[in-house]
């Protein structure tokens, strides 16, 4: 069972990434903010990473920059979550070392197919 980190300072789109993920079978860790993000990919060592890149404390970008920069962590693939979809904030999430991006509101299959694309190599 693949481990997921979700990185989200929202409770309720927290909540329901939670619920539907476990229902497809995956384990899911969370943090709210951006530094308990990097921490908790250090701890934890999840198979992917779902980054909201609105956080607190640090933001998305600067705590996928972090992972990326870490031996222990840096191939772990992020998908950066986010409701800016300008072309422009998606090559901000690839510079900062994203791998995926996928804009808010979430829908759920096309998510899953970003996650297990990413999952399966």
């Amino acid at each position: 069972m693949a481990k997921i980190l979700i990185v989200e300072d929202n409770d309720m789109n927290l909540d329901m990434l939670s619920r539907r993920l476990q229902r497809k079978g995956y384990e899911t860790v969370s943090a709210r903010d951006g530094q308990a993000g990097v921490e908790q990919a250090l701890s934890d060592k999840p198979d992917l990473i779902l980054m909201d890149m609105s956080l607190p404390v640090i933001d998305g970008w600067e705590a996928t920059r972090q992972i990326k920069a870490n031996p222990d962590t840096k191939t772990i693939p992020v998908v950066a979550l986010t409701a800016h979809a300008m072309q422009s904030d998606r090559d901000k999430a690839m510079e900062a070392g994203c791998d995926e991006f996928y804009t808010k509101p979430i829908e759920l299959p096309g998510l899953l197919e970003i996650i297990k694309k990413l999952l399966d190599g």
